[in-house]
């Protein structure tokens, strides 16, 4: 026998490749000049797909050559093919000149080229792996028998979700629309807002399986060249089958792997994307995803709002405080209700004191314990208000307010203060603009519960520490994630807790655009002039 059975486990192993190891390297090989060779090719090693479609034809003086056209079903536009591929190789080459040439000659590939396909996005193609991923992106494949190499015809068209509104990062007052599934959509919204020359795109495919397009945007000049250099860097570094979401991409190149706190910003808003773009910041757009990615990203981004710069200064400053406001009592409001419940009754004036001690007069459980119940709970009916379909989305709050606010209380289970305490943190943790520092504080509420039950406000005041400490000590692709609070910059206090009017924002962040740092070249002139009285 030519190969012999090892008998390990009850299994039997087989020392000769595989039927889907054959397939594997078959699409490394050039494509050969037999026609059915290569369509023999093709089939077998899709598997015979039924959307698979290859449609055998005979162009030229008198049909002398064999051809074929690959699509698949579904990906690819069938109307445009029979309009434009087909009619323009069977039917309406009227050049007699042409059709002459329509024979088996070293010219033919580049006079079908030049002459008869009338589409605007054509490549030649000569190794099996680029076929099948342009077969199975939506592309069409075009081959002729007796040469070894072929066609890729730009023609993609699939069910898609066209432009439409927000529905993560809502406004008042802005832009309406955000990014869908389509990259390319993507891209062109993009270049909407920003008509530069100097806006830069590069484009790369990850995973090896399912081959997703990724397209990194950024204005040269403007961002910093070793920072798209270390990104180019990190996305060349990635092997892995396949990307799904832009949260595969946000995982496996941001800097700090194991923090709460993100440091990849993302959005589904083309206006807050461009407006990264203007100051510097670098772009990676998915295919597949209406979420896009800015690197680098800093801590006071997330609570920033693209609506802050379409309304006034002084209520936009209202607002931002407003905002970190919010986050302090979402991260610390119950661990000091119980620090002071549990150690330092002497903070709680003695008329409040009476009242909390009477409503926990038949509560059963310590303010840690009461205080993780009630925080669970509204976890749980949280996600499941989030997973349960809308048409009964709303019965769940009616029986979550009911469950938490009155039957708890009554039963006795829970003092009416500590849901006080739970829902304050809840509204306030909404506030934030973005879904993923939210998500950082939901965890980080526990951790400081956890400390004020142990040790008081001494705990809240060590975990602080430890926080502040590690907040400064992250980076997001070199820049410090603290920055302008730390390392501290005058210029970048114009937009971090306040929001000076624009004409007075004039400079870009210095640590992310260091090239091209200036905005308005006179930002005098930007100053509003005041009335004169007549």
């Amino acid at each position: 026998m030519g190969f012999f059975y090892e008998k390990k486990n009850n299994q039997l192993k087989s020392t000769t490749p595989s039927k889907s190891q054959k397939k594997e390297s078959n699409k490394k090989q050039p494509l050969k000049t037999s026609l059915q060779d290569n369509i023999k090719t093709v089939k077998d090693t899709l598997g015979e797909s039924t959307d698979i479609v290859i449609r055998e034809i005979r162009i030229g003086k008198g049909g002398v050559l064999e051809a074929a056209i690959m699509y698949t079903d579904g990906l690819s536009d069938a109307a445009s093919i029979q309009n434009f591929i087909m009619e323009s190789l069977m039917l309406d080459i009227k050049d007699k000149e042409v059709e002459s040439e329509l024979t088996p000659n070293p010219k033919l590939m580049s006079t079908l080229k030049d002459f008869v396909m009338t589409v605007g996005e054509i490549k030649d193609v000569d190794l099996f792996e680029e076929l099948f991923t342009a077969l199975l992106s939506g592309d069409v494949v075009l081959l002729i028998d007796g040469y070894s190499e072929g066609f890729i015809i730009g023609n993609k068209r699939w069910a898609e979700r066209g432009v439409t509104e927000s529905t993560t990062q809502t406004v008042i007052r802005g832009p309406r629309e955000a990014f869908s599934e389509n990259i390319r959509i993507n891209t062109a919204l993009l270049r909407r807002k920003i008509k530069d020359p100097k806006l830069w795109m590069e484009n790369k495919v990850i995973g090896k399986r399912t081959k997703t397009n990724i397209a990194v945007m950024y204005i040269k000049g403007i961002a910093n060249d070793d920072i798209v250099e270390e990104l180019r860097l990190r996305l060349d570094r990635i092997d892995i089958d396949g990307i799904l979401e832009s949260g595969n991409i946000e995982e496996l190149i941001q800097d700090a792997q194991l923090s709460t706190f993100p440091t990849v910003y993302n959005s589904e808003r083309p206006d807050v994307v461009a407006a990264a773009l203007l100051e510097g910041r670098i772009a990676i757009i998915i295919d597949g995803t209406p979420f896009v990615l800015t690197v680098p990203a800093l801590f006071v981004e997330f609570f920033q709002s693209s609506e802050d710069y379409y309304q006034r200064a002084d209520l936009t400053s209202l607002v931002r405080i407003l905002r970190f406001f919010s986050f302090v009592i979402a991260l610390l409001a119950p661990a000091l209700f119980i620090a002071a419940t549990t150690f330092h009754h002497e903070m709680i004036p003695t008329a409040l004191l009476i009242n909390l001690a009477a409503q926990r007069e038949g509560v059963p459980f310590p303010a840690f314990i009461e205080a993780l119940i009630m925080e669970i709970t509204f976890e749980i009916l949280r996600e499941a208000g989030l997973r349960m379909p809308r048409a009964i989305g709303s019965a769940m709050s009616i029986v979550g307010a009911f469950v938490i606010g009155t039957a708890a209380v009554e039963a006795g289970m829970i003092s009416a203060a500590m849901v006080i305490v739970v829902s304050i943190t809840a509204i306030a943790s909404f506030v934030s603009p973005t879904y993923d520092m939210a998500m950082s504080v939901r965890i980080l509420r526990f951790v400081f519960m956890g400390l004020a039950a142990s040790f008081g406000l001494f705990g809240i005041t060590v975990g602080l520490i430890a926080l502040i400490l590690h907040l400064c000590s992250l980076r997001s692709f070199g820049i410090p994630y603290m920055y302008p609070i730390a390392p501290f910059n005058i210029d970048g206090q114009k937009d971090t807790f306040i929001r000076l009017p624009i004409w007075k924002m004039f400079t870009r962040t210095h640590l992310i655009s260091q090239e091209n740092i200036k905005k308005q070249q006179n930002p005098a002139s930007a100053k509003p002039e005041p009335e004169k009285d007549q």
